[in-house]
């Protein structure tokens, strides 16, 4: 695999931000690695980080350079900081970055295919979020979405624990949640009762995880929805990199791509 380290120019931002990006390789000298190249444009996965990280921190804390290596798929794992994938209310237009000019600007770059069919996305926590509300917000652009551990529900984020969340204010200042397009239950729905294209949709969390009962909601709204979904939930499981490192694995393996030989 080749791990690039690409700074930029965002015209959405109008800042210099970064992302990660693994490509595929074929290699035979690589000691405990082999490598896939795909045939043609990449098929691509827009991995996203939760709300304490950044665009290095699948790479630094799961081996998902060597998972995705027998795959001939690409992995684009952009920076987004505490935004919540959201163009905030006083901050940067993250929103507008990751849904319509990252993936522009990672075509740009590198040899991905636009196709729906070889375009997913997935994320934790945050990233979980953001990798639902991207599909869910153009079914015609991913076919598969997945979360770990993901905050499903946005507008109960508000408060934690009796405890004002202290960058809310920054992302969304006074403006109701529920049922707009930052609202995952609100866009499932929407999309349900729409004929178009409906993403797959893949989602965990660990009975341990503080996010718990809200993915336990979520998968009961999807269960009463026309969407493919997987959903599993895990004994004695939190909030943490053990549990995404596995579960990535399993992510990857549910990708509707053709696998390595």
């Amino acid at each position: 695999m080749a791990l690039i380290d690409c700074n930029f120019f965002s015209e959405a931002l109008g800042i210099n931000t970064s992302m990660k990006v693994i490509l595929p390789q074929e290699t035979t000298n690589q000691i405990g690695m082999t490598g896939k190249k795909a045939k043609g444009l990449y098929p691509v996965l827009f991995l996203l980080h939760g709300l304490s990280d950044d665009d290095s921190a699948w790479i630094r804390r799961t081996s998902i350079e060597r998972y995705v290596s027998e795959m001939g798929i690409a992995v684009v794992m952009p920076q987004v900081h505490r935004s919540f994938y959201t163009d905030m209310e006083h901050g940067q237009r993250y929103w507008t970055f990751i849904s319509e000019e990252l993936p522009d600007v990672a075509r740009s770059f590198f040899p991905l295919s636009d196709r729906r069919e070889d375009t997913f996305t997935a994320g934790l926590s945050m990233g979980g979020y953001g990798a639902f509300k991207l599909a869910l917000s153009h079914p015609d652009r991913f076919s598969a979405a997945a979360s770990l551990s993901g905050v499903m529900d946005i507008a109960g984020f508000k408060s934690r624990s009796g405890k004002p969340y202290h960058d809310y204010h920054l992302i969304f200042g006074n403006k109701q949640i529920a049922e707009t397009y930052e609202d995952l239950f609100y866009l499932l729905e929407k999309r349900n009762q729409e004929s178009g294209p409906k993403p797959m949709l893949f989602q965990c969390c660990g009975e341990d995880d503080h996010l718990y009962e809200e993915n336990k909601r979520f998968n009961h709204s999807c269960s009463k929805t026309s969407f493919e979904h997987v959903y599993t939930e895990d004994v004695g499981r939190g909030h943490a990199w053990d549990y995404w490192d596995e579960k990535i694995q399993d992510v990857l393996n549910w990708l509707p791509i053709e696998k390595g030989e």
